[in-house]
């Protein structure tokens, strides 16, 4: 084995000059310009920037959600865009998990019920989902809570319950948007350093969308964008 393969073994992402180009002529928009990066298996890289910046676009791109313009994004050696719409699903639903500043959470479900999702749409057994579900909210220091409605918790609790949603079925990927922008300060340190020190594995990637500088101490490495560019990246600060 070449030291390249050996690099590329630990690599969940590779992007290569992504680009994505909005709309035609005088009206054109170029919101990601050639950016390329990298994410280890464990490892949480922080992608920050001022809104316009391209930050959700570049997330959207590497999630199989948003088709580049140009350039590539390999996940585990595989090129992602060359997959086929039935492929990018099942990368989508067995690969990567997401979670949403908005918690995305049905609120006539349960905590578990909307944990299971992710399982129910494998098609596996309502019984053993719910089983699963309730498992992975005691990881998130929600034991108990499995019957209980979004509405009855606090932000940084629902923040929580998506957090489990994520990760119930075992993706090696997790992408955050946001995910303290609903939060005091206190509950996003919090969540954050749960994530780093409970979720984060070393088979696993995670990488976090961020305005929130309080929570910069918690990266690995944070990547710098601006006006669709990368203009920096650097270690964390823990």
């Amino acid at each position: 084995m070449t030291d390249e393969e050996k690099s590329l073994g630990t690599q969940a992402i590779v992007a290569i000059d992504l680009t994505k180009t909005f709309g035609e002529g005088e009206t054109q928009v170029k919101a990601v310009k050639k950016v390329g990066f990298s994410v280890n298996f464990g490892e949480m890289l922080f992608i920050v920037g001022p809104s316009g910046s391209g930050k959700t676009t570049l997330l959207s791109m590497i999630s199989g959600i948003l088709r580049p313009t140009s350039g590539s994004v390999t996940v585990k050696g595989v090129e992602l865009w060359n997959a086929s719409k039935d492929e990018l699903a099942d990368f989508r639903l067995h690969t990567i998990g997401f979670v949403f500043q908005d918690y995305h959470l049905f609120p006539r479900l349960t905590a578990a019920e909307n944990v299971a999702i992710p399982l129910l749409l494998q098609d596996r057994d309502w019984a053993e989902s719910i089983v699963a579900a309730n498992h992975c909210l005691d990881v998130v220091g929600l034991k108990g809570r499995g019957d209980t409605l979004p509405l009855k918790f606090s932000g940084g609790e629902q923040q929580r319950v998506a957090i489990a949603r994520a990760i119930v079925s075992a993706p090696e990927i997790l992408v955050f948007d946001e995910p303290t922008a609903s939060l005091d300060g206190d509950t996003g340190r919090m969540i954050i350093a749960f994530v780093k020190t409970q979720v984060l594995n070393p088979k696993r990637a995670i990488l976090i969308v961020t305005h929130d500088a309080r929570i910069n101490e918690y990266a690995d490495r944070i990547l710098h964008m601006e006006d669709g560019q990368i203009t920096g990246l650097a270690k964390g600060t823990e």
